[in-house]
C-alpha cells in the first residue's frame, strides 16, 4: 500500500476555521455556499472535498492505527471513517497482524497524530 502523507489535521483545522469565517459578506463571484470561488476558504474546501471517499490511515496518540474511507470532518478536526479497521501497536500481545473490523468510526481530532492518504494505483484496480 503506497501512501502519501498529508498534513490533513492542520489543513482540516485551517479549512474549518476559514469556513466558519465565511459568514462575512463577500462581494464578487461566489459559489453556491456564498464563498468567493478564488478565496482561501473555497480552495481549502475543494482540497478537503477531493479527499472524500479516499482510503486513509490515521495514527492515534495511543499507538493504534485506523484505516478506512474518509467520510467527513468537523470544525474540531474529528474524522469519520467508513469501513474502518483498527490495527494495534506492535508491542501489544494481541497484535498478530489481524485487524479488528470497526465499520463506521469517529476519531477525535485531539487523538490524531498523523493522517496518510492512499495513492490510487494507475495500473491496478482501485483499493476501495
Amino acid at each position: 500500500m503506497h501512501a502519501h502523507a498529508l498534513p490533513l489535521v492542520q489543513s482540516a483545522a485551517l479549512t474549518l476555521v476559514l469556513l466558519s469565517q465565511r459568514r462575512q459578506v463577500v462581494h464578487g463571484s461566489q459559489d453556491s455556499d456564498g464563498e468567493r470561488e478564488d478565496s482561501p476558504a473555497a480552495r481549502a474546501r475543494q482540497q478537503l472535498e477531493a479527499l472524500l471517499n479516499k482510503t486513509m490511515r490515521i495514527r492515534m496518540t495511543d499507538g493504534r492505527t485506523l484505516v478506512g474511507c474518509f467520510l467527513c470532518t468537523d470544525r474540531d478536526c474529528n474524522v469519520i471513517l467508513g469501513s474502518a479497521q483498527e490495527f494495534l501497536k506492535p508491542s501489544d500481545s494481541f497484535s498478530a497482524g489481524e485487524p479488528r473490523v470497526l465499520g463506521l468510526a469517529m476519531v477525535p481530532g485531539h487523538h490524531i497524530v498523523s493522517i496518510e492518504v492512499q495513492r490510487e494505483s494507475l495500473a491496478g484496480p482501485p483499493y476501495l
